[in-house]
């Protein structure tokens, strides 16, 4: 499983979208933000002679929800 998730800079594409969720106000403004910086970094890879992975991309959003999930969870139980 570790390997998987260090192929092709996954745990990048993660740890980036923690930053994203942890920084977002809403979720709305974590969703857009997530999807629009994944789907910015897939087409960078593309415009530079890669290909589109889905899983970076899905790696990118991941890290945005859990990163916003555990924000959230720890306003609410502070509250």
């Amino acid at each position: 499983m570790m390997n998987w998730f260090l192929k092709s800079n996954r745990w990048k594409h993660f740890l980036g979208g923690m930053a994203i969720g942890l920084l977002a106000d809403t979720p709305y403004c974590a969703a857009l933000a997530g999807i629009g910086i994944a789907g910015a970094l897939e087409f960078k890879d593309k415009q530079h002679g890669g290909k589109w992975d889905w899983i970076d991309f899905l790696c990118t959003i991941a890290g945005v929800a859990t990163s916003y999930a555990i924000k959230y969870t720890l306003i609410s139980i502070l509250k």
